[in-house]
């Protein structure tokens, strides 16, 4: 799941809509202002007269509220900026309770549906880190997909990851962490200026660390893949502590993928944080 409102749209009629035009202090021409603001994030404007005709009319004002599908809508964050909008609108229109019963069914809204935000006062709706990297991931995808070889290498990545289901064995998880490093090193590979074709080097020729700590610790697990027996190469069994466990794959799986974004200048990190 997405987590986000445009990937639940057609749900907050039934969830906050319709229940709030049933609370006592909702006016009888609350979808007309709830249109004329909705209407300000379609993607495909309305003209000042189709606008006009339309919030005029408190019957045909729910109606087209109602009516408007996600696709209509300009993106995730102009959805937000629509909800942290209208609890404003409401307090001006039916004042403190009804704005009040707006945030109380927005926030149920979001527990309901485990969206990627927390709701804070007076309606400022903020991402959460689970939320952060749910988007990291989806885009991640998104950029996989547009290169044939990247694909095949995320698409054995997740082979990986789901064949634990089965067998939770050292070698199993060995695979999973091989498969992850041969997607990070080729996301890097595709890096502008990279001619290096393994990590460790690919990290040099990068040049967007904020520190020397931040690419070492790169370099340092790429160095772990290769020098753990098994893993990238036979490696050097005297340095092996333990043997891997599942706690390893978890810790370094999403490890590897926070550092993606350096890798790469294909993801945005503004939109991976607040949503396109």
């Amino acid at each position: 799941m997405r987590g986000e409102f445009v990937g639940v749209w057609s749900e907050t009629w039934v969830n906050i809509w319709n229940v709030l035009a049933t609370t006592e202090t909702a006016p009888t021409d609350l979808f007309c202002e709830l249109y004329r603001a909705l209407a300000a994030v379609f993607k495909d404007k309305l003209t000042p007269e189709q606008l006009a005709d339309i919030i005029d009319d408190p019957t045909r004002s729910r109606e087209a509220f109602q009516a408007t599908r996600a696709e209509d809508l300009a993106g995730e964050r102009s959805v937000v900026s629509f909800f942290e909008g209208v609890h404003e609108e409401l307090f001006d229109l039916g004042g403190e309770e009804l704005a009040n019963n707006f945030f109380t069914l927005l926030d149920s809204f979001i527990d309901k549906f485990s969206l990627r935000y927390d709701l804070r006062r007076p309606c400022t709706l903020c991402p959460t880190l689970p939320g952060v990297f749910a988007n990291l991931m989806r885009d991640l995808r998104s950029l996989t997909s547009q290169d044939a070889h990247l694909d095949s290498l995320m698409k054995e990545f997740d082979s990986a990851i789901r064949d634990l289901r089965i067998d939770c064995s050292e070698g199993r998880i060995k695979t999973c962490i091989q498969k992850q490093i041969n997607l990070v090193e080729a996301i890097g590979r595709a890096y502008p200026g990279v001619t290096e074709a393994e990590l460790g080097p690919i990290c040099n020729q990068i040049g967007n660390w904020p520190h020397q700590a931040i690419k070492a610790s790169l370099k340092n697990l790429y160095g772990f893949a290769s020098d753990y027996p098994g893993i990238r190469h036979a490696g050097t069994p005297g340095s092996a502590m333990r043997t891997i466990e599942m706690r390893d794959m978890v810790a370094i799986s999403i490890l590897l993928v926070g550092f993606t974004p350096y890798l790469t200048d294909l993801l945005n990190p503004d939109f991976v944080y607040r949503g396109s």
